[in-house]
This record gives C-alpha cells, sequence and structure tokens, in this order.
C-alpha cells in the first residue's frame, strides 16, 4: 500500500515534538501539509486552517488533530465530511457527548477515527494490564506532579474554559488508569484548586472506585519543581505495582521489570494505519468521563494567583 496523504492541524508543541517524528518513523504516512493560523515556518506547505489545506492538497487522506480541545470537534466534522481519516490527540473533545457524535459520523462514512491516547502506548502498560488481571487489587493510588511551567509555556489556551487546566496531563493517568483495570472505574468525589486569575484548576484531587469497590485516589498538581512524578502504584493480593515515570517503567514486587523502549507516539500511528486499512474506529471516552466529571462536580477551592 502506498503512504498515505497526512495533514496536521495545529502545529504546536506536541505536533512538533511528537507527532513529526512518529510519522516520519512510519512508512504508512507522508506528511504534506499543516493547517496553524499563525502559519509557522515548516518543511511542508502551511496554511491558515483545516479548510484551506484541504482545497491545496486534496490527496490529503488522514488529519492529525493537535489544536486546543475546545477546536476539535468541528474541525474533525470537517475532515470526516471531506471523507479523511482522522486521529484526535488527547482529550478527543470537549464532552462524551460530543466524542459519541464523532464516533456515529466517522463510521456513517467508514472512516477511521482515533483517540490517541498516547500514555496508554507507554512502554509498561501492556505488561502491567496483564499481571493484574491475575491480581485482585485492593487499592490504586495516582500522584502526578510536573511544571506547567516546562511543559506548556506561555500556553494560555489551557487555562481558558475547554483548556482543561491541570486534567490535560490528568488526563494521561486516567487514560492508563481505565486501561489496566477491568472493568468501569466511578466517580466518587474531587476537589479542584483554582487560581484566582484561572478559569480551569492548576491542581486536583480524586477519590474514585473500581467495579469490585476498591479505592482509587488521584493527585494532579502542575507546581512541581524540580524531578516530575508520573506513578500509579497498585496494592493487590500478589503484591505491590508500580507504574513510574508515566508508565514507562514497571516494578513489581520492588523488583524491575524489563520493558520495550518508548514508542507512544509511533505505536499509536501504527494503530492509525491499522484503522484507516479497513475503515475502523479506536474511541475510548472513559478517560474523558471522568475528567469531565471531576471538573463539573468537583468542589472549588481557591487559590492564589498564578503567572507563568
Amino acid at each position: 500500500m502506498s503512504a498515505l496523504k497526512l495533514g496536521i492541524v495545529g502545529f504546536g508543541a506536541i505536533a512538533r515534538g511528537q507527532h513529526l517524528q512518529a510519522i516520519a518513523a512510519r512508512a504508512e504516512f507522508e506528511l504534506v501539509a499543516i493547517a496553524d493560523p499563525a502559519l509557522p515556518r515548516a518543511d511542508v506547505p502551511a496554511y491558515p486552517d483545516l479548510e484551506a489545506m484541504l482545497a491545496a492538497h486534496p490527496e490529503i487522506a488522514a488529519v492529525s488533530m493537535c489544536q486546543p480541545p475546545r477546536y476539535r470537534h468541528s474541525a474533525a466534522r470537517v475532515a470526516l465530511e471531506a471523507g479523511c481519516h482522522v486521529m484526535l490527540e488527547k482529550p478527543p473533545s470537549l464532552s462524551c457527548e460530543e466524542g459519541r457524535e464523532l464516533l456515529e459520523f466517522a463510521r456513517a462514512r467508514r472512516t477511521a477515527l482515533l483517540a490517541a491516547w498516547h500514555s496508554r502506548a507507554a512502554a509498561a502498560v501492556p505488561q502491567a494490564r496483564q499481571w493484574l488481571e491475575g491480581a485482585t487489587i485492593r487499592s490504586i493510588a495516582i500522584e502526578w506532579k510536573e511544571d506547567v511551567r516546562r511543559w506548556h509555556p506561555g500556553q494560555q489556551w489551557i487555562w481558558e474554559q475547554g483548556g482543561f487546566g491541570v486534567f490535560d496531563p490528568g488526563i494521561n493517568a486516567l487514560s492508563i488508569l481505565t486501561e489496566i483495570v477491568a472493568g468501569p472505574v466511578s466517580f466518587r468525589s474531587a476537589e479542584l484548586e483554582l487560581p484566582a486569575n484561572r478559569a480551569m484548576p492548576i491542581a486536583a484531587r480524586m477519590v474514585m472506585a473500581g467495579v469490585s469497590g476498591f479505592p482509587i485516589r488521584a493527585v494532579f498538581d502542575w507546581r512541581q519543581s524540580g524531578p516530575q512524578t508520573w506513578n500509579i502504584v497498585c496494592e493487590t493480593d500478589r503484591g505491590v505495582l508500580a507504574l513510574t515515570d508515566g508508565g514507562n517503567r514497571l516494578t513489581i514486587g520492588g523488583t524491575s521489570v524489563p520493558v520495550p523502549p518508548e514508542a507512544e507516539y509511533t505505536t499509536l500511528y501504527r494503530r492509525f494505519a491499522e484503522l484507516a486499512i479497513r475503515g475502523g474506529s479506536d474511541v475510548d471516552l472513559e478517560p474523558l468521563r471522568l475528567a469531565a466529571q471531576a471538573l463539573s462536580e468537583g468542589a472549588v477551592l481557591p487559590t492564589d494567583p498564578f503567572e507563568d
């Protein structure tokens, strides 16, 4: 099969830092254009919006949506209407309702739609899921703390309505959680620390429960300095399983377990190619459901203004 001509919408840090390399590593795709209102300099032609890109390049058969989440739903509909396969960066939409509507839209047109939960493709996640299948989970503790100034310098959209705030990284932890445990995760409560000058939280605490009732607690914080913390620790009847480094390191009973090299985005693009070949979709909205419940139902705790 010849390479699918692909366009990127939104040429920010995630597109430049992850998508470009992954596309270059996959023979199934050829990047031919980007769409971004800033018209950034790139090795391929740039257009101010998706419509202009598709008009100039009717050969485009696949589109990766890397713009801020509040713009993804409408742009994905345009691309799907044009017959393109679509990859949606995380979170795939602002709400589960939008996500379900896009999935139905894609299925009706027999085009592929992929919700790109990249942290599920972290090196140690499949082994963790397999090991936990034979264990009884007693509790799970999530600690996801990072420095927003390091990872999102000057990006104001993350603080605006629809930007998700600390749930932009926190939803990565939720995506791993809902991948490694069997059955649905229930939301119980949340506390959201909201800076006086922001619309989205800078920190959050969540209480959840597994299908058998075992407790799950998560702490998300964007004020971490020094080493970054991305840990999920599962207490089970077989011992303690710990996923660290965002799901790329695994220890069981305190012993390190060998895992493959990190390849999150190349794995995603391999999956995208598989879906495009058969016209299928892979859109799990469970991480988004949990994040949306926390944002809408969580208790708001005012905190100091934050400037980046």
